[in-house]
């Protein structure tokens, strides 16, 4: 989720940066490089397919949210029908496997700081697969890439840290709908120890950087 308007503040009232600021920083762009390029290279514009291929998975994304939350869904009618048709069909296999994976939100686009890195976020969710607590995202995209994995890391911090009395057991569950398609996946991760490893390098990168960037100013 998106940094919210007043951002995140520690208790002592200093700002602190957010867990995708931080790691946005430090973002491998590589993927959406090559896909610009091949997409010049077939003869399309780039910044013309890319809303066109959002649509689907953002579509099914914006279902999953609506649904969660009790809200009323997105109104099939204002989009393309074979754009409906998609995210309804990523839509229907999200809810297969919500009910064979017996998911139970506990908590969804909850704040959180962490005092003692100093940075925040605003997980997805966190809830309840099969019976064990897990750190569950959802991604509109057409592959996984190496930043959601660090991402699902510092939202286990963040939860932890201020929910000491609920530990994560069941992992880290990204639930991904392909742009183009819709097509809707599930990727499971027991543990992304080494991905917590590197958001701290990125947390501590973050400060450095920007003390640099002041001295070049």
């Amino acid at each position: 989720m998106p940094t919210p308007k007043a951002g995140y503040h520690l208790k002592d009232g200093r700002r602190v940066p957010g867990t995708t600021t931080v790691i946005n920083r430090f973002k491998d762009s590589g993927g959406l490089i090559y896909w610009a390029w091949n997409e010049g290279k077939e003869g399309r514009d780039y910044r013309e397919t890319s809303g066109k291929a959002a649509d689907a998975g953002t579509l099914a994304h914006a279902m999953v949210d609506a649904h969660i939350k009790g809200n009323p869904p997105p109104d099939l009618a204002k989009v393309p029908a074979e754009i409906a048709i998609k995210a309804s069909t990523a839509f229907g296999a999200y809810l297969d496997w919500a009910a064979q994976s017996k998911l139970e939100i506990l908590e969804t686009e909850i704040e959180l700081i962490s005092e003692s890195y100093e940075f925040g976020g605003t997980p997805d969710a966190i809830g309840y697969l099969t019976g064990r607590l897990s750190v569950i995202d959802w991604k509109s995209s057409n592959a996984v890439y190496a930043d959601h994995l660090i991402q699902m890391a510092a939202y286990r911090q963040l939860w932890q840290e201020n929910r000491p009395h609920y530990p994560i057991t069941g992992g880290f569950h990204l639930c991904r709908f392909a742009k183009e398609h819709g097509d809707f996946a599930h990727h499971y991760f027991p543990n992304l120890d080494e991905a917590w490893e590197q958001f701290i390098l990125f947390r501590r990168a973050y400060e450095i950087d920007k003390g640099l960037k002041k001295r070049a100013a």
